[in-house]
């Protein structure tokens, strides 16, 4: 028997979403959600992310400053965590990390916004969300200096770094990208124990085969979990089970206030 016990560890709330917030939430529980997080990537989306979680009883949030916001964040942008945090339904620090696709010749303002970011999740022993792209380096690195665990959003190394960040207490986040043709992560799957993946969407991105091209959203995660199931020849209810385990092990999502 399908139950509802699928967690979406990761999508995003757009503006035109907004308006149909009822719809949208009430159709991914009607497609095996158990829980959704939804995560900020700026203040206006982290501010949305934290009112969303209030309206509905299983929603929750994670809120951040993305990399790509390292040239609007000041250092009186910084003091919203204090009340994010305090916050029953806040869950982690989150969207943060690096991208050097986009932003290369930013470094050095991205790395002190991670930096930062990670000292308050320290200070507030919550676990970070940490986006990655062309700066695992870097990444694990910080990482490794630091005193938090969390979840490699999206993660798309190879199984050598996999493992690397597994050592640390990471987990992998696992969305779309997963039934793609011809992607080198089904390798990784295959040699990654179950107990080091969590499931995420990263909707209105990265839909998985077969609407890739289409909007994504949280209902779409059950063919995430149907292709780990393939892969690691597994019942789709274990890959279900499991890896909500891993999220409701790594996120609180029942602490009690500041």
């Amino acid at each position: 028997m399908v139950m509802n016990m699928l967690i979406d560890t990761h999508c995003h709330f757009e503006d035109d979403q907004y308006e149909n917030s009822d719809e949208f939430i009430e159709l991914a529980f009607k497609h095996q959600l158990k829980r959704i997080i939804i995560s900020g990537y700026d203040i206006k989306s982290s501010e949305l992310a934290v009112m969303l979680a209030h309206k509905y009883n299983e929603v929750y949030a994670t809120v951040g400053f993305h990399p790509h916001c390292c040239n609007e964040i000041d250092d009186s942008s910084y003091n919203k965590f204090d009340t994010w945090l305090c916050d029953d339904k806040v869950v982690g620090v989150g969207e943060i990390g690096l991208d050097y696709f986009y932003d290369g010749d930013q470094k050095d303002q991205q790395i002190k916004m991670f930096k930062k970011q990670i000292e308050i999740a320290e200070k507030y022993q919550k676990p970070v969300v940490v986006h990655n792209r062309n700066a695992s380096h870097d990444i694990y690195n910080i990482l490794k200096d630091s005193n938090v665990k969390g979840i490699i959003h999206c993660f798309s190394d190879d199984a050598n770094m996999a493992t690397k960040f597994i050592e640390m207490g990471f987990l992998l986040g696992i969305g779309g990208i997963i039934t793609f043709k011809n992607n080198r992560l089904k390798e990784v799957i295959k040699s990654i124990p179950l107990k080091y993946i969590v499931l995420e969407t990263d909707s209105p991105y990265l839909t998985p085969e077969p609407f890739r091209g289409r909007q994504n959203h949280p209902k779409n995660l059950t063919f995430v979990a149907s292709a780990i199931a393939k892969i690691k020849d597994i019942e789709y209810n274990e890959v279900a089970s499991i890896t909500s385990l891993n999220a409701e092990r790594l996120f609180d999502f029942n602490r009690d206030l500041c």
